[in-house]
């Protein structure tokens, strides 16, 4: 079991938070096993298209695999406290760029000798040496946040803050323990302690510090604790509703995720220029662009150049995705 000793200052800056960068490192991790969501399933080719840029690989390579039990605290930073002056994500990939070299080498070189049933690569370990690690990681995890996120969360986030609300009501009607020790049964409040069922035992005094408690949908269904970076403690539980009022039927994220990607493909049945179809779907040129790009790449759009123009036309494994989605 694993023991979080806290004070009274403890209890007041505890907070509930949204972690993008979490959901998207959980993702990832699916994406790379070739793993499938409990509720939302496959990634998709538009997530396996992005592990191609070499910065989403290297952070896949650090990512736990085949029973690992452990991910480096840095590439999940503790989400402020900003988040009406600045965007949560854009805060988290800033943390990451400016993690400190030694907190970086103690994660991976320790960490994963002690967590890990393999031993870090040497290109790895030599990037990580070099300094130009943090950069690389965090401009990863801004890539495939495009590529395989972004468009899906609003809907993410929706869910997200439904767990908060509730939550919030939660300890304004009940308290703060009662409150913590209802997230998920494997956490407890004991009055001076937060307590986590784990397979490894440890007693950790987060006194005078924040706590944050950070729904998860696409990290369902763990519960994960992180405090390996110091003064910056994240416990992870399942967001309650995942996927409540959903059509299973399809098991896809590029329901909740495809909004402006799904309504290009189902308007190239023709082929047609960047320009038509940002008049038809009512999105800036560039926005559009941005978007065949991600679909080419992940082999869901064809581009031929005719004259001053590229035309882009759906693939036959579109056709299918849409056709499956519509059944």
């Amino acid at each position: 079991m694993l023991t979080l000793r806290v004070d009274a200052d403890t209890v007041a800056r505890t907070r509930l938070a949204p972690s993008p960068a979490s959901e998207s490192v959980a993702w990832l991790k699916l994406t790379a096993a070739s793993g499938r969501h409990p509720v939302f399933g496959d990634p998709g080719p538009l997530a396996r298209a992005s592990l191609a840029h070499p910065d989403v690989a290297l952070l896949a390579d650090l990512l736990p695999q085949n029973g690992d039990t452990y991910t480096p605290d840095l590439l999940t930073p503790q989400p402020g406290t900003d988040a009406q002056r600045r965007d949560v994500l854009d805060e988290q990939i800033a943390q990451i760029e400016a993690a400190a070299q030694d907190d970086l080498e103690t994660q991976l070189f320790t960490y994963t000798r002690t967590h890990w049933s393999r031993p870090l690569r040497p290109a790895t370990r030599r990037i990580a040496e070099s300094g130009r690690m943090q950069r690389r990681l965090a401009n990863g995890l801004a890539r495939f946040w495009r590529d395989a996120l972004s468009d899906g969360w609003p809907e993410l986030r929706s869910i997200i803050d439904q767990d908060i609300a509730q939550r919030a009501t939660a300890i304004v009607t009940h308290g703060v323990g009662r409150a913590l020790g209802a997230l998920h049964p494997d956490i407890d409040w004991t009055g001076d302690a937060v307590t986590l069922a784990t397979s490894w035992d440890g007693d950790i005094d987060v006194t005078g510090r924040d706590l944050v408690f950070a729904p998860s949908v696409l990290g369902r269904p763990d519960v994960v604790v992180q405090v390996d970076t110091p003064g910056k403690f994240v416990l992870y539980y399942p967001a309650q509703r995942i996927g409540a009022g959903r059509d299973r039927r399809s098991g896809s994220i590029e329901q909740v995720v495809g909004n402006v990607r799904a309504a290009l493909l189902a308007d190239l049945e023709t082929a047609r220029s960047t320009a038509e179809l940002a008049t038809r779907i009512g999105y800036t040129p560039g926005t559009v662009s941005y978007h065949l790009s991600a679909l080419h790449r992940a082999r869901l759009v064809t581009k031929v150049r005719a004259g001053r123009y590229v035309m882009y036309q759906r693939t036959a494994r579109a056709a299918g995705l849409l056709e499956e989605a519509r059944g």
